[in-house]
């Protein structure tokens, strides 16, 4: 029983959420369908906490090889300013290459930070309440806030991603890079983002039906 009322009140917010993205023709009551199908999936641990695991996998392995992003783009940095100053030599291609490294590692390690739980909350209300309130609190924010943003920056940046790598985008500034990687971080952040979402939803609902101990990975932690 708890099971389904659980499925029914987080369908109906996926639900609710949802049907303004389905074909207008479509009834919302399609959309209040298939968030209450999504949400009695959920509430079942087994199937869901394993799709759970692998997308915390995914990320924590992107985030990983990202720590080396960062040191490249160190060393990038570091030389690009070395020369600069030394030998009054410039490269729009460097400077950036340096451009680049930050937004893949802004991007792509969105669905990290998350996973990790490294996002800034500036909570002085919230961490006084029980963890279960704190969970339905996140299943709210996660469905309400979060993928109606993550899923609407996806529908944006891929016609513009297509769009630049159909034509072979170049820079508009002279030896500049092509422009079609840079763009292509966009939809794959928010795409890893909008998975590491559900994974953090499906934890919260085990949560509250009693399949796990935590929420996630130390939640609230940043006050």
């Amino acid at each position: 029983m708890r099971h389904l009322l659980t499925s029914t009140i987080i369908g109906l917010l996926i639900g609710l959420v949802a049907s303004p993205w389905l074909n207008w023709q479509i009834s919302p009551w399609v959309g209040l369908l298939i968030g209450f199908l999504i949400g009695l999936l959920i509430s079942f641990p087994e199937g869901p906490l394993k799709v759970s695991a692998l997308i915390d996998a995914v990320n924590e392995g992107i985030g990983k090889l990202a720590y080396w992003l960062v040191l490249v783009a160190v060393v990038v940095s570091s030389v690009n300013a070395v020369i600069r100053y030394a030998f009054n030599i410039s490269s729009n291609a460097w400077l950036e290459l340096q451009w680049y490294l930050f937004a893949a590692v802004f991007l792509l390690c969105a669905g990290y930070t998350f996973l990790r739980n490294e996002h800034i909350r500036i909570d002085i209300i919230l961490g006084r309440f029980s963890k279960r309130v704190q969970a339905w609190v996140d299943i709210f924010g996660i469905v309400v806030f979060m993928f109606p943003m993550t899923i609407l920056i996806l529908k944006l940046s891929l016609p513009m991603f297509w769009d630049s790598f159909s034509t072979s985008e170049m820079s508009s500034d002279a030896g500049g890079l092509i422009r079609w990687p840079a763009k292509l971080l966009i939809p794959v952040g928010f795409f890893l983002l909008t998975a590491q979402g559900v994974s953090e939803l499906i934890k919260r609902v085990a949560f509250l039906t009693g399949d796990r101990d935590e929420p996630g990975e130390k939640m609230h932690s940043h006050s």
